[in-house]
Formats: C-alpha cells, structure tokens, sequence
C-alpha cells in the first residue's frame, strides 16, 4: 500500500506561485533598491573608486614612518600582499566561513538567521559589512529603516563582488575599519596597539584586531583587557574548527597575555615632531602654488600623499635622546640654582619686579589661551582676571607630566624656569637635513627653535668675520696679532662712537696666531680683523651662504650682536665643509599622491661663494676650536672630568674623538645662549641652549657657556653616531685643496719666527 500523499492540484499551484511571486517580488527589491528607491545609492564611479579619507604619511630618508597628517581618520591603506596569512585566516574563520563560496550574499546564513532571530550568528558576510562601512553607514534602530539598509547592503555586496576579487575585498574592508584610538585601517591599528606593522603580526595578535572587528568600542584593548583576552580566544578556536591552526598550538597561544604594547599616533607624540609642524606649513605654502589638474587643492589630511623626506630616524633618535639626556641633567642644576631661597626673582635675573610684570603680561598676550578668550569675545581686563584663576591642568615635568591645580599666570612662570634646546643636522655636499629638533617636548614646548626661533649666535659669527678675512687678504692661520686692547674710531665703519670690545675674563697681553684667536674667541683680534675688512664685505658673504635675518653694518657684529636661526646657522656653515659651495637646505625630496605618481621633486639649489681655499682655512682654523680651545673637551678628559659640573650635567663625557672635528662655541651676555657648531666632512649639526627670555639663564659662566650648554649634546649625539658605521657619517679628515697657496703649517713657521725673535717663546706668539 503506497504511503504517499496526493495534494490536490491547487495546493501544488499555490506552492508555485508563491516560490515564482517571492522570486519576482525579490527580483523587484533588488531592481528597486540599485535603482534608488529606497534612497541614493552610489554611481559606477563610487564603486569603483570608493571614497575614503587617506592619512598624508611622512616617511625618512631610510624608509621610515615618522609620523602622518590626518583629521579624524588616520588610514594608510595596504595591499592584500601586506597582509599577513594569519590575519586573512582569522578574518575568515571568524566572519564568514564561505567567504570563497559565494558571491556577496551567503544564503545559507541568511536564512538560518532569520528562522533563529539571529541567535546563531549574524548573517552580514565580509562583502555586506564592506558595503556598510563603505556606503550604508551604522545601522538604524528603526525596523523599517533597518530592512532598507539590509536589502542596500545585499545589492551594493553584489556588485562589489562583481567588481572586485575576493583578495581586495578582503583589503578594502580591514583598510576601512576603525579601531578605535585614531587606529583606522588595519596598518594603524598594528602599530599603535603592537608598534608592529601588519606583516610582522603574530597569530595571538592579529586574532586580538579581528576579535575587535565585532565592535571595536566595546572589545577595547586599553579598556578592557580581560574582556578582549576572551574574546581574542574566541578567534583562536575558530581557526581550530575551520583548519588553519591545530588545537596543540591553539592551545599554547591561548594562554598568553595581551602584551599591548601601546604606541599612539599623534601629531604632538613620537618621532620628529617639532619637523612634522614644519612640514605642515610646507606642505600648505605647496599646496597653494600646486592645484591638481582639474584646479583644486590637494588635502594633506585626506589625500593620502606621501612626502618622502631628508630625515634620518636613526640619527633624528639618536639627537632627541642626546638632547634630553642632557637638558634633563642640565635642568636639574638651573632649578638649584635658581630657588627662590638663591634668587628671589627665579627665574629671572638681572630684573625687577616691574619689569617681570611686564614680562610675563606679554607673555600671556602670546598664549593659545589668550587668542581662544579674544576669539570668544573676551575683553582684556576680563582674560587678565581668568589668568590669575586657579585652574585644573597636566603640566610637563622631568619626571612626567603632572596633575596639578595652579592659574594660567602661574603656569607661566612655571614653564619659563625650563631652558630651551635645539639641534639640527644636513648633510653640506647635498643640503638634506637629517636631524630637526625643535626642543625637547612639542606637547608642551611647540614653539620651534630650528626655525621659528632666533637668538643671539655670540662668537659663532667669528668664522664669517675670519673667512672674509682669508678671503680678501690671504692671511694665514698662523699670522700673528697682538691681543691687546683696539678700538674702531667713530664713523669708520658705521658706528657711532669709538668701539672698543674687551676679552673675556679681561685678560691681554699676548701675540697670537689666528687660529690661537679663534680657538679661544679672542675678541680683540675680531676687532683687528673687522677693522680690515669692514662690516659689509663679511654680511655680503654671510648672505651669499644662506643668513637672512637681518645684519646690522656696524663692526659689532663680529661679536655676533645679531639674531640667527638655528637654520640658517646650519646651512650656512654647511658651506665651509662644502669647499665654498653654499647649497639650500632641504627637508623634502619628493611627494607622490595617493597611487604613486610623483607630484613633486626638489632641484637642487647652489651657489659659489667663497673660494674653495679660504673655505679650506676657515675649516682648518675651526679644527683648533676643538684641538686647544673652547671646544678640546672632545678631545681629552684632563682634569675637567672630576668637577661638579662634569660629574654633575655633562652626559656622556669623557668623548675622546680622535677624528678631525671643526668646530666653534658661541656664549652670548650674560649666558643668555650657549651656542655650539660642529662640522665633520659629511654632517654638519649645530646646537642652541638658553632659557625663553634673555633674562633666563646661569649667573656664572661656568655653567652658561656655550661649552658647558651646547657642546656636551654634540658630543653624546656624535659618540652615539660613530658606534653605528651603517649610519656612514665620516671619520675622516676634510678634503684639502690641489691649490692651496695659504701656509697652514704652523709648526715651520713658528720656527722661522722664533729664530728671528729669540727673545720671544713660542706660547707668547700663540703657537
């Protein structure tokens, strides 16, 4: 007897019907739906070419990424390539397991969602959530609206299917999920929760990121750790059940920690940042003088530039290091010396309260907090009274930052007893800046001190005065003057009045050779020499070599009365070590836009200006700074070493170079700057120490000379140096002339003098 049953014809008919009408009526949606009628969709041109914010990204001469120019979304998209099997496993096992088999829509999970209410599993496949991320937007919490954005979804992942392999999908969406903690896109979330990139991943730690793809604000590795560490667990066993890893090994990778390791991504933290806010200004000027093709600007926050700079990480760490290391010791003595208990006026010296007043009301006139109070409509007498307000805020400190309560005027004063530093390096043969650091802590200090900020150069102006001398008169480093008391009568040279410089210390008496004078910063013999060439042929030249700042013409200048940039410090001593070629600095080498093309390449700029043997002999006379000068505590320990001051603040010392260094220190009155430039043949790197206001600084010279201030950072930075020869910055001596026609030995010429002067003793004429 057959069992089966026999359904009368007009049920078979209803079956069929309603299979055909739910087709049509699916077909018709979907039709509906990529037509617009549930609202706009994107065009061909969107899908192919989906619009995402791309952070600019900011790469050193060795290959480096020092930091990125983003508003909120700091995306660098990766090629499938760049990612690692591990990550593009777990993705997989975890979000869509038939990834491979179907083609934007997995129906089998469709279905099982919808009888279940979903309490197996979504059903959103990778494309769906792609097709979110990209075009839907967040999920609406009204039914109907929900629906809408569901059937979006499903047409948009049919389509990108079609338009799209699998491989770029599968880039596309983990380039344009976010993290969390400006982590947006797969290559940002793994160097500032592992301070790794992608392909170097481990299993454990890109199980964390895709554990996190759930929902990134409440799976947060900063947060809730023990809450991620399961959910992290939650992958790793789902690439047990789909094969990728066997459950031995799953098991062992379950048990370790986290291990965030959590490195930020911020315009005021990391690498370089104080040449990141230059490179900010560049890249406006540029783009103003740039427009695209179709005439608009590119945008360094969405564009996805990258600007392939002069910059070296490793020599840029290696500075930042040796200037904190050595301001923090440095520091530690200022604040000693300036309590209120040594110095009632701490820390300023040499004014009075009125003035200190004056002082620290300009001060607030120039602060971010005065200029938000006048944009908000505030009148001054109203933001004076805000200033004096005791006010909740973090402030920096040597031993991290500090919460503390105090008013704005307050925190003024605070932050002026901290000395300033800054440092730059370029290489003189091309003009690439290698290292830029604007001070010690942008977060807290950003005003730059490469660029921005300009002081008094001191005796590091000598070498203009010396080399327009060499220049114009063939003198030789072993020519001899007298070092006694010289003035420049009245209206010689542009002054007024008789100018008399006197030496330091006040002591004369001697003869010396030129190069003695310099080594030692012999005033009196600047004198001499300015009175022979004037003041105008030495500003002609220190404008030829790149200064341009303004230079007074009175012979004062040979004491280095005016206000130079670190900057330009640097390029124009460039010169001497570049045989008289003076070569514009350079900081970016080329910019290309988001697919590669090259938009802009920097064209070398030069120019002849000095003859290459007086460049020579300005050189040579430098290397006597460092030789028996104000600079030989390169050279030796001595009995320096076992002062308070080496003990104490010198870092690093004894350095003990043996390789030929010129170089030259510069101290300004009152040790408001302490100045050093140290050149070897290939690397050039100047340093400025001094408080924000001339009024800032040491009481005793000792502690506020260029030598104690600066010098000691050139001598940690270029010690450090030396221990990497990869870094290939020259230990050897500097190119000499084929033609040189000036005597530099000045051990044979002593000996001619001293046997037409028998009364006289080689130390008296400067030998």
């Amino acid at each position: 007897m057959s069992n089966s049953v026999n359904y009368p014809k007009i049920v078979i008919v209803a079956i069929w019907s309603l299979i055909v009408v739910s087709i049509f009526v699916v077909l018709y949606v979907f039709f509906s739906a990529a037509n617009g009628s549930f609202g706009p969709m994107p065009d061909l041109q969107q899908l192919e070419n989906p619009k995402t914010n791309l952070a600019t990204q900011i790469i050193s001469s060795d290959g480096e990424i020092l930091g990125k120019f983003y508003y909120q979304d700091n995306r660098t998209p990766i090629q499938f390539d760049e990612l690692p099997t591990n990550i593009v496993n777990a993705l997989i096992a975890t979000e869509d397991e038939r990834f491979y088999d179907h083609s934007g829509i997995d129906w089998k999970r469709t279905i099982s969602a919808v009888l279940f209410l979903g309490k197996r599993g979504g059903a959103s496949t990778i494309t769906q959530q792609l097709a979110r991320q990209l075009f839907v937007g967040v999920r609406s919490r009204n039914l109907k609206e929900a629906i809408i954005q569901k059937i979006k979804e499903w047409v948009l992942s049919v389509q990108l299917e079609r338009r799209y392999t699998k491989k770029e999908i599968i880039a596309m969406y983990l380039n344009i999920y976010d993290f969390g903690y400006n982590a947006d896109g797969i290559r940002s979330a793994a160097k500032i929760f592992f301070d790794s990139n992608p392909l170097e991943l481990k299993i454990e730690q890109s199980a964390m990121l895709i554990g996190m793809l759930k929902n990134s604000s409440y799976y947060n590795p900063i947060r809730r750790p023990e809450l991620v560490e399961k959910r992290r667990n939650i992958v790793i066993r789902q690439m047990v059940r789909n094969k990728y890893i066997n459950k031995e090994f799953a098991d062992s990778i379950i048990k370790l920690p986290l291990e965030i390791k959590y490195t930020p991504e911020s315009h005021r933290e990391g690498l370089a940042t104080y040449f990141r806010a230059y490179l900010q200004e560049f890249m406006k000027d540029w783009i103003n003088k740039n427009p695209k093709e179709d005439g608009t600007k590119y945008n360094i926050y969405r564009d996805g530039l990258k600007i392939f700079t002069t910059i070296d990480s490793k020599l840029q760490e290696i500075g930042e290091e040796a200037v904190k290391s050595h301001m923090k010791n440095l520091q530690k003595e200022f604040f000693i010396q300036n309590r209120p208990s040594n110095n009632e006026t701490a820390p300023f010296l040499e004014l009075r309260e009125g003035q200190i007043d004056t002082l620290m009301e300009r001060s607030a006139y120039r602060s971010e907090r005065w200029r938000n109070k006048v944009n908000s409509g505030w009148d001054k007498d109203k933001i004076l009274l805000n200033f004096t307000e005791p006010t909740e805020m973090s402030v920096f400190s040597w031993r991290g930052e500090i919460d503390t309560v105090m008013s704005p005027m307050d925190s003024i004063r605070y932050y002026k007893h901290f000395l300033r530093a800054s440092m730059m390096s370029m290489e003189p043969q091309t003009g690439h800046v290698k290292v830029w650091i604007g001070g010690y802590d942008y977060k807290h200090f950003q005003y730059d001190q490469v660029k921005q900020g300009k002081r008094q150069i001191g005796s590091t102006f000598k070498p203009f005065l010396y080399a327009t001398a060499i220049d114009q008169l063939k003198l030789s480093p072993c020519d001899i003057l007298p070092d006694a008391l010289f003035c420049i009568e009245p209206m010689k040279h542009g002054n007024i009045d008789a100018w008399c410089p006197k030496n330091s210390g006040d002591k004369y008496g001697r003869n010396r050779t030129l190069k003695n004078a310099l080594a030692n910063s012999v005033n009196t013999i600047s004198a001499r020499l300015m009175d022979k060439v004037g003041p105008r042929p030495v500003i002609n030249l220190a404008k030829k070599m790149g200064i341009s700042s303004r230079i007074p013409p009175v012979p004062s200048i040979a004491l280095g009365t005016p206000d130079f940039s670190l900057f330009e410090m640097v390029g124009a001593y460039s010169t001497f070590a570049n045989r008289g070629i003076y070569v514009k600095p350079v900081m970016v080498s080329r910019i290309e836009d988001k697919n590669g093309t090259v938009i802009y390449e920097s064209i070398p700029e030069t120019e002849d200006v000095l003859s290459e043997e007086a460049a020579y002999v300005t050189v040579s006379l430098m290397k006597g700074v460092t030789e028996h000068g104000s600079g030989a505590r390169l050279r030796h320990a001595g009995l320096e070493e076992e002062s308070y001051i080496y003990k104490n603040i010198v870092t690093g010392y004894p350095y003990i170079f043996e390789n030929p260094i010129a170089g030259k220190t510069g101290t300004t009155q009152n040790q408001s700057d302490g100045w050093f430039m140290g050149m070897v043949p290939n690397l050039v790197t100047g340093v400025w120490v001094g408080g924000e206001d001339r009024s800032i600084h040491f009481d005793e010279i000792a502690y506020g000379q260029g030598a104690t201030m600066a010098l000691p950072i050139w001598g940690q930075f270029m010690k450090n140096v030396y221990l990497n020869p990869e870094l290939g910055v020259s230990n050897e001596d500097f190119m000499e002339p084929g033609n040189l026609t000036i005597n530099l030995d000045c051990e044979k010429f002593s000996k001619q003098i001293f046997s037409d002067n028998e009364d006289e003793d080689l130390d008296s004429l400067g030998f």
